[in-house]
Formats: structure tokens, sequence, C-alpha cells
């Protein structure tokens, strides 16, 4: 099973096909290559795969997507236990 993760585009260098952004997954901050969604910009969230942006989405469909990974225990969030 192949899962993407939503992540908020905070910074962006390159052009074209080498363009990387800095994407925000909570607490982690990670390189991510933006070649399948030439859109993109700072501020947009994007749904990142083995450290490939594959698709934009919308705030709303990420704030499902966080609450779902927050009701698996998916998040690792520090201090909190599992149901």
């Amino acid at each position: 099973m192949c899962l993407a993760i939503p992540g908020l585009i905070e910074s962006i260098s390159g052009e074209a096909e080498s363009r990387l952004a800095k994407v925000r997954f909570g607490q982690i901050v990670k390189e991510v290559n933006l070649v399948f969604v030439p859109e993109a910009d700072a501020g947009d969230y994007v749904l990142v795969h083995v450290g490939i942006a594959i698709a934009r989405i919308d705030p709303t469909q990420a704030e499902k997507a966080f609450t779902y990974l927050d009701e698996i225990g998916a998040t690792g969030k520090v201090g909190e236990e599992s149901a």
C-alpha cells in the first residue's frame, strides 16, 4: 500500500524540472521535488509520495487528512497516548 502525506510548501528554489520545495509535515521539514505540480507555490498544500509532490490540494482536504492521520495514530505526536 502506498500513502501520500499532505504538507505545506514553505519555500521554493530552482526552475522548471529542477524546482524543489521545503515542505512542512508537522514538526518536520523535508525537501520535495515539484516536477509533477509545476503550478505549486509557497503557501500551497501538496500531497507527497517518496519525496515527490504528486498533487496540489486545498486546505480543507489537507485538514481532513491531518484529522484522519491523528485518529489512526499515524502522526506520532510526542506526549500523546494512543486510545
